[in-house]
């Protein structure tokens, strides 16, 4: 028989594990499942996923309620970013976003009920509770003030107000790295990694967040709607990378932060695992 994947034990997991509200509210339970059930790459949970799997195994299942949490606290940051306050997207992950299906009021709701459920979820995990504490300090310093939302509050006061390239890198560093280096962090806290290590880890995660987000932004620019699942071309006034330095030299800068992680010395095993999601989801 064959060994799942992380990402489809992931999406197993996801489907059992719906979020419950039971009311006589007409569909607010369902808003709350309705991204996170739009599929999506789960970049982020496979990146916790893939650590355990490769350093403690026999952990995978109980690490299963904190690459959830992590994927809530991705998608309500979407699901926030697409509101018409702030990019005004008609769709995300192929699907209408969450205000163009219900309302406004709802995708906010939805959004803040997902950052909270977040940690609800790592509370009731199977874990050791210093594991958990700590699980709760990496993903809520590396999602709030100091870091993504700081991110998103940089790169929304600063549209259509031209940045130097250390500020993009900045603002892009906490917008989209910082989550991305939490999910290694995490998926070492929980394999009981040694602190310097998982130091190390996470600063590689902030290297390859960079370089998703220039893939990202090359996508913008150069893709499709249809092919995208969400609304491209539409970054023209914002601190995109491609914006700043061109396609062009956005392509060789994400190549070179590609090759800075695989030359970093880490353990074999998980650069491997690193190697293997870049290959999937950042080359070309």
């Amino acid at each position: 028989m064959r060994k799942m994947s992380p990402l489809e034990n992931f999406e197993n997991y996801l489907r059992e594990n719906p979020i419950k509200a039971p009311s006589f509210h007409p569909y607010f339970e369902e808003a709350l499942n309705y991204m996170l059930f739009a599929g999506g790459k789960h970049f982020r949970a496979q990146l916790c996923l893939g650590v355990v799997e490769t350093m403690a195994p026999k952990k995978l299942s109980k690490a299963m309620p904190i690459a959830l949490a992590i994927e809530m606290i991705h998608t309500y940051s979407l699901i926030h970013d697409d509101l018409p306050s702030v990019d005004n997207a008609d769709f995300r992950r192929g699907i209408a976003t969450i205000h163009k299906k219900y309302d406004e009021v709802s995708a906010i709701l939805v959004g803040d009920a997902l950052n909270t459920e977040a940690f609800y979820r790592i509370s009731r995990a199977d874990l050791n509770d210093n594991i958990k504490i700590k699980c709760v300090e990496i993903l809520s310093k590396n999602a709030g003030s100091a870091g993504m939302v700081l991110g998103q509050a940089i790169d929304c006061f600063f549209e259509k107000k031209q940045l130097e390239i250390s500020q993009v890198e900045f603002l892009h560093r906490l917008k989209t790295g910082a989550l991305i280096g939490a999910s290694l962090a995490l998926g070492a806290t929980i394999s009981e990694i040694p602190k310097e290590k998982t130091d190390k880890i996470y600063e590689i995660g902030l290297k390859l967040g960079l370089a998703f987000q220039i893939n990202d932004d090359l996508i913008d620019a150069t893709s499709s709607d249809k092919i995208a699942g969400k609304p491209v071309g539409h970054d023209e006034f914002k601190n995109s990378f491609t914006n700043i330095i061109g396609i062009e030299n956005s392509k060789l800068y994400k190549n070179r932060l590609i090759a800075e992680i695989l030359n970093e010395n880490f353990e074999p095993k998980l650069k491997k695992m690193v190697e293997n999601l870049i290959e999937k989801y950042l080359k070309g």
